[in-house]
């Protein structure tokens, strides 16, 4: 039996967190001297402990401490927008020079202190706004790269022919995501001449067990899912494809090596996001004393990062179990998989870690006809070509225009 923290224990982390602030390991203590140290501070949104997004985050920092002789990591958790500012100030008292925020919704807040700190870069993850000031950076990596990947290995896994995905709310970042996964899986039905559906329900928010749990319960009952995947936080879609006996498609780490939340029976594959190639980017434009450095971030997997044991990672990529690559897919999945779809998983994936191909380059980009209302973006009409192939999608489309859902998904309300 797997265990992961219930949602009360998550609820006492919280509380804890909050009550101990700066007592937490790593998170505060005595003002850093000037020894010629770059600090790097990291505020969480939500705790470490048992959690992927500020987990990974986490995982981060501590591998750009481990690679450098020169930097010191330190973090806040559970930081809430209005505490971002003050947080911030006193890490920089402790001799932070990067500060960052890892959701955007409480990173935002550090660019209105950017320019009372002009010798320190903020930081703050994207979801939507594409906001910057000479200092304060925006980042997010390509995570819908490998999510292409992992479309291509659901699509071939699936017997009843009906994919789900149990996701938050409609905004851009999910919608981006959940289509680079979309198209894996049309790409894997054409090639096999198979018919697949994709379902998508909206729980309301990223955090939302129970909610979750009766999607998911949902999709496999009602509409005869046999692969689940899910862009939100919890480990309820997990636990339903583990106890109706169906695939597990995971995202932004890899729960079954890094975790132990269940095992490869289960789990068909993940992808592994490393938030410190980009960070890394960051810290070198620092260390060069750069007070113009580039302000929108959005790297793929053809850029890579060397660790302090000598791997070299690229900024996504597919994981499972400790394994990466074509060599991360379930040893119970793998037989199941033609090897069509397996040479074409290898093959696209050498060739985004060269910079040579992309999802939403090559593909046509039309539209469902759903989506998110933008302001002065309404969304594009059912059967609307939004973006031609062969066309490279602009950096500012693809993170903050990207606001329908591909043609071929159902949305279900």
């Amino acid at each position: 039996m797997f265990q992961r923290k219930s949602f009360t224990m998550m609820a006492l982390l919280i509380i804890a967190s909050l009550i101990l602030g700066a007592c937490a390991p790593g998170g505060g203590g005595a003002p850093a001297a000037d020894d010629g140290k770059v600090v790097l501070a990291i505020e969480h949104f939500s705790v470490i402990a048992g959690t992927t997004w500020s987990g990974a985050h986490d995982r981060a920092g501590k591998r750009i401490a481990e690679t450098y002789d020169n930097v010191d990591y330190i973090y806040r958790e559970s930081v809430a927008p209005d505490q971002s500012v003050p947080f911030a100030e006193e890490m920089i008292a402790q001799g932070a020079k990067i500060v960052v925020g890892n959701a955007e919704f409480m990173g935002m807040p550090l660019k209105d202190v950017a320019s009372k700190y002009p010798d320190v870069y903020f930081v703050s993850i994207i979801a939507s706004d594409l906001s910057t000031e000479p200092n304060f950076i925006r980042y997010f990596p390509r995570q819908y790269q490998a999510l292409y990947l992992e479309g291509l290995i659901a699509g071939a896994l699936t017997q009843t022919g009906n994919i789900g995905i149990v996701s938050a709310f409609p905004n851009v970042q999910v919608i981006r995501r959940t289509a680079g996964f979309v198209l894996g899986v049309q790409d894997a039905a054409k090639l096999l001449d198979k018919e697949i559906n994709i379902y998508v329900k909206y729980a309301g928010d990223w955090y939302l067990p129970q909610e979750e749990r009766d999607i998911a319960t949902t999709l496999v009952d009602q509409y005869n899912v046999d692969v689940l995947t899910q862009q939100t936080d919890s480990g309820s879609t997990l636990d339903v494809a583990t106890e109706k006996g169906v695939w597990f498609v995971g995202k932004d780490m890899d729960i079954v090596g890094e975790y132990g939340w269940s095992n490869t029976d289960t789990v068909a594959v993940s992808f592994d996001t490393r938030w410190e190639v980009g960070y890394n980017l960051i810290l070198q434009e620092y260390l060069k004393g750069n007070k113009t450095p580039p302000t929108i971030l959005y790297p793929g997997m053809e850029t890579t990062m060397t660790l302090a044991d000598g791997t070299v990672i690229p900024t996504v990529d597919l994981m499972n179990d400790g394994k990466v690559g074509i060599e991360a897919i379930s040893p119970k999945a793998l037989p199941l998989i033609p090897q069509e779809i397996l040479d074409l998983v290898e093959q696209r994936r050498d060739q985004m870690m060269k910079g040579e191909w992309d999802p939403f380059t090559e593909h046509e980009l039309v539209s469902n006809g759903t989506g998110l209302d933008l302001d002065a973006l309404p969304v594009p009409a059912d059967g609307t070509v939004v973006k031609p192939a062969g066309q490279v999608a602009t950096v500012e489309f693809l993170l903050a225009q990207f606001n329908f859902d591909l043609q071929g998904t159902t949305i279900l309300r």
